[in-house]
């Protein structure tokens, strides 16, 4: 990877290596989420993919992610904007909007582990979609986000 690349070079101009390392594992972009169709605000859930390790933050199968969850969202350099959900401390999401990684990044501070002790990550809370019954999801929102969040 070239040097402090999230500085030099803008979203597109990364490659795919560097693409990758901007993830800080926090797994909040693996939280259920479900959308009203008539007020446009988004539900999200602490109810994460059946994918998700909900220890590591990180995709079980993260090459087949696709194939064996149709709705997993693919997020790409042209698409980060259109994710207003995103939380404001993802590193995709702060590079997009202009801002500077947080210090807490993996690629700053050296350490994987400080996103969970700082508590962004899911860690502490999510629960896998394999463990919640699709009937009780409603039981399960965290957090209602307005259209344009």
């Amino acid at each position: 990877m070239r040097e402090r690349f999230w500085e030099r070079f803008s979203l597109d101009e990364l490659t795919t290596e560097e693409w990758e390392a901007l993830c800080d594992g926090c797994g909040q972009c693996c939280l259920l989420k479900f959308q009203d169709d008539d007020t446009g605000e988004l539900a999200v859930l602490g109810v994460a993919c059946e994918l998700l390790d909900t220890h590591s933050c990180r995709c079980s199968d993260y090459d087949h992610r696709f194939e064996r969850v149709p709705d997993c969202t693919r997020l790409t350099p042209e698409r980060v904007a259109e994710f207003r959900w995103l939380p404001h401390s993802c590193a995709y999401r702060r590079l997009a909007e202009g801002r500077k990684l947080a210090r807490w990044h993996p690629l700053l501070s050296g350490d994987p582990e400080r996103v969970h002790r700082k508590g962004i990550s899911v860690r502490s809370f999510a629960l896998s979609q394999r463990d919640v019954p699709e009937e009780e999801y409603e039981d399960h929102i965290i957090a209602i986000l307005p259209i344009d969040d």
